[in-house]
């Protein structure tokens, strides 16, 4: 029996259950509340000492980073298939995996943040609040939260993502556009898994359409995406109607500010 330790709301834990469910495989769920900081329990950080989500058991051995777990269970679970066979075609998929690796994470965690997360800190007593940042580790992502937190949606981490989004919306209107309906070789693949869950939260956020208003290829791709069965369970129905109004009215807060600073984006490029 293969072991899922996730949490239903991050968008890394979506990624690997949206592939479970395409593969059809069944797992035992143990729910990781990253808001109670489960996640730096000693006995999660035995199985994965970064302390994030997913990490999954399978065979007896713990495999972490949700790329790489998704890799491995289209390894060990090959029907049906989520990646093509030719090297070049699977390289080039990977390009979008290493895309979201890249930016859209930090994107997606940093717009997230700053537009209902950041609330939550701030109410937090201090000792409470400081304790969170010293559970972080990386100085990376310290720096990261600590700017979002003090900034909000003016910190330069916000800039970074929409710029990242913005860059990765403009590749995949050119991969769509001689006609194919899915990103890699045509094929539903694991392109599509891991961006996914970053699509579902800017549209959950209501910031989707500041990208996809003037791309009506990438926006009938996303549709199909959602049409899947796969979607409606794993994303749509491991969400309170609790979480999806924070989200939705959190988002809304903020997106004037994010459509302008897109726009001056924009403006940069000159385009």
């Amino acid at each position: 029996m293969l072991e899922l330790y996730d949490f239903p709301n991050s968008v890394c834990s979506q990624k690997v259950r949206l592939l479970l469910a395409e593969k059809g495989v069944e797992c035992k769920r143990h729910d990781v509340n990253l808001f109670a900081s489960e996640q730096y329990n000693e006995e999660y950080l035995r199985l994965n000492p970064k302390g994030y989500v997913p990490t999954i058991i399978h065979n007896g051995k713990a495999i972490r980073e949700s790329s790489l777990i998704c890799e491995y269970l289209n390894d060990a679970f090959p029907e049906p298939p989520l990646a093509p066979l030719d090297p070049a075609d699977r390289a080039a998929m990977r390009l979008w995996t290493k895309a979201v690796d890249d930016g859209l994470f930090e994107a997606v965690v940093v717009l997230s943040f700053s537009a209902m997360f950041r609330e939550r800190l701030k109410n937090l007593p201090e000792e409470m609040r400081e304790a969170r940042f010293r559970n972080i580790g990386d100085p990376t992502r310290g720096d990261r939260l600590k700017s979002t937190f003090e900034d909000g949606v003016e910190s330069r981490y916000v800039y970074r993502g929409i710029a990242a989004f913005e860059m990765a919306f403009k590749g995949i209107d050119g991969a769509l556009s001689n006609g194919n309906v899915w990103l890699a070789n045509n094929m539903f693949s694991l392109a599509e898994i891991n961006l996914t869950p970053m699509l579902a939260r800017l549209e959950y956020l209501t910031l989707l359409d500041i990208w996809l208003s003037r791309r009506p290829v990438v926006k009938k791709w996303w549709e199909r995406v959602k049409q899947r069965t796969s979607y409606d369970a794993e994303v749509v129905g491991m969400l309170s109607e609790d979480e999806v109004g924070e989200m939705q009215t959190s988002g809304a807060r903020i997106k004037d500010r994010i459509f302008d600073i897109h726009a001056n984006y924009i403006k940069s490029l000159g385009d």
